[in-house]
């Protein structure tokens, strides 16, 4: 969007008023817990809302069911974290408080939303008609938006969620010869079990110095003044161009797999842990696996293809696809190597691509689900040579 300096204000009053209601809403239900152990509901926080209003009357001035949704998106938050701690496992991760700081700075507006194609431009209330840059048109009924201002390249986007009524098409039946398991990796960045190779384009890494050139001039403007703001501008657009040069990289990726294929076989991965290796974390951040894989998800959906997830358990690397020999002396830097049983020469990541299909084949067509614990690979071994025959001849 491209909001007249009025209009900034505006945006910009509605995005301070949300996230003070929010902060307050968090505050509010804390300290109601805290001291007599009662949790507060959406409704009672609604009904403080006008004397929270007649207190700062800044607030008067924002769009009063923006306010409103806030409150929800704060509801929103605790009831996730209520679920994440009875699911178990992991920091259940309790709701914090909004910064101003954060570069990414939004607010939502649930209805009375009108845009217009032929002028450009979409009508959001108390703040008027802004001009807009339209990724498609679309049918359907407004049903909510979102306005995000982006604080470190000075930018504003608005998301438009709407009702079209079109259901979901039908899955496709999977064949196995229209089935395909994908291994992501850094060196390639996809190997898919037809043997076809995606090449990491490591788009951070060939732009690093640009980077760090941009980050030291940074660090040497003082705080508060105009060249630091300039310099972070500079430094957030070229993160900008990363960014987007990434994502256009996997949506064109993904819609390919997708258009291609009845059915895909995917690794679920621990990209949390995993870039806790000091060595390797840029390169996992700049891979973005699970971006990929969330693609993936809603794409299969739109065009109805079968997505299979694999668990991080299973053992798909160290296995001979052939026989399923296990190879307990395979080590990070071993890109091929030969299967003493069966004697067949492998390529480490179409080995473990074929591996991720041929699991997947077998959660889909039989009652065995993904693994959810570490296993021993010689108790897999008997099992594996089994899989690998009925896959080969079924």
């Amino acid at each position: 969007m491209y909001p007249n300096v009025s209009q900034q204000e505006k945006i910009k009053d509605n995005i301070d008023a949300c996230r003070y209601v929010y902060n307050w809403a968090l505050e509010k239900r804390t300290a109601a817990y805290e001291k007599d152990k009662t949790s507060l509901s959406v409704y009672d926080i609604h009904a403080m809302l006008p004397e929270l209003k007649e207190e700062h009357p800044f607030l008067k001035s924002a769009y009063s069911q923006s306010v409103q949704q806030s409150v929800r998106r704060n509801h929103k938050a605790f009831q996730n974290f209520f679920r994440r701690v009875k699911n178990g496992g992991g920091k259940p991760g309790y709701p914090k408080f909004r910064s101003k700081r954060y570069h990414r700075q939004s607010f939502d507006i649930p209805q009375n939303v009108r845009v217009d194609f032929d002028e450009r431009k979409v009508y959001l209330p108390k703040i008027s008609w802004v001009k807009t840059i339209f990724h498609r048109r679309f049918k359907g009924t407004v049903k909510t938006c979102t306005v995000i201002f982006m604080k470190s390249i000075d930018k504003y986007f608005i998301c438009i969620v709407v009702e079209d009524g079109n259901a979901h098409p039908k899955k496709k039946r999977m064949t196995k010869k229209k089935s395909i398991g994908i291994d992501v990796g850094l060196k390639t960045y996809a190997t898919v079990s037809n043997g076809m190779k995606i090449e990491n384009p490591r788009f951070l890494q060939s732009k690093l110095k640009r980077v760090k050139c941009l980050q030291r001039r940074l660090s040497r403007k003082t705080k508060g003044s105009k060249n630091r703001e300039k310099a972070k501008a500079k430094y957030g657009k070229c993160h900008e161009k990363i960014a987007n040069q990434r994502r256009d990289f996997q949506q064109k990726l993904s819609t390919k797999l997708i258009r291609e294929n009845q059915g895909i076989m995917v690794e679920t991965l621990n990209v949390s842990g995993m870039v806790k290796n000091r060595r390797l974390s840029r390169a996992i951040s700049d891979a973005a696996w699970s971006y990929f894989f969330d693609m993936l998800k809603y794409k299969s959906r739109l065009y109805g293809v079968t997505l299979i997830e694999v668990g991080m358990f299973e053992p798909t690397t160290k296995l001979c696809h052939k026989c399923g020999f296990k190879n307990n002396e395979l080590i990070l830097s071993d890109r091929e190597w030969a299967c003493p049983e069966c004697k067949t020469h492998h390529d480490r990541d179409l080995n473990a691509a074929l591996n991720i299909k041929m699991i997947g084949w077998e959660i889909r067509h039989t009652s065995r689900g993904p693994r959810e614990g570490p296993v021993e690979l010689s108790a897999m071994a008997g099992a594996r040579k089994q899989e690998a025959h009925y896959f080969s001849s079924g």
